[in-house]
């Protein structure tokens, strides 16, 4: 399937919920193996958003229902972080379809030594569905928050269920862009 202007829509999208400067950029080998189009933008900090972020463009086949986009967020610029979109792309794409309170297992630490190993697709709790649900007359693109987890944390979600990790979220305050934090359970 092809949708008009698919890329400029959807950075159109974040650039008006997050503003800022923002950089396209892409992995040597995301090409040949995520299709010519597949691209992680690098928001830069804003005067209300003091955190950098990180989102797909053609995370999803556009065929899939609904297609997924993903961002991250980080304290620190890290281009390590569009490897870590890359390579959750390329297992949503050609492994295993993601979705929303799924996890993915990085195969390494998400910054530096952190003891968050994994990922977990999270509504944009931060943005809210403004940034959730891009509509327009041709297709409908869910955008979902990858969280940087813990293993522990994995294992309470998989014992307990999604709601009662995002409750742990809340009750300790989790500081979602710190790569040092403890893990909450």
């Amino acid at each position: 399937m092809r949708i008009n202007n698919y890329k400029e829509k959807i950075t159109n999208h974040y650039e008006r919920l997050w503003g800022g400067k923002y950089s396209a950029l892409k992995e040597k080998e995301s090409t040949a193996k995520l299709g010519i189009d597949f691209t992680v933008l690098e928001f830069s900090p804003t005067l209300d958003r003091d955190m950098w972020t990180y989102a797909t463009i053609h995370m999803s086949p556009l065929d899939d229902e609904p297609p997924l986009e993903l961002h991250m967020f980080s304290s620190t610029q890290d281009r390590s972080l569009v490897e870590l979109l890359t390579i959750t792309s390329f297992y949503h794409q050609k492994r295993a379809r993601l979705n929303l309170n799924h996890t993915i297992n990085f195969g390494r630490p998400w910054q530096g030594k952190s003891a968050c190993e994994y990922g977990f697709i999270s509504l944009p709790y931060l943005d809210g569905p403004d940034l959730e649900n891009f509509t327009d007359e041709e297709i409908t693109v869910k955008c979902y928050w990858l969280i940087p987890v813990c293993e522990s944390e994995v294992d309470y979600r998989s014992k307990y269920g999604t709601e009662a990790l995002e409750e742990k979220f809340d009750q300790e305050c989790l500081d979602y862009v710190n790569p040092n934090r403890d893990c909450i359970v």
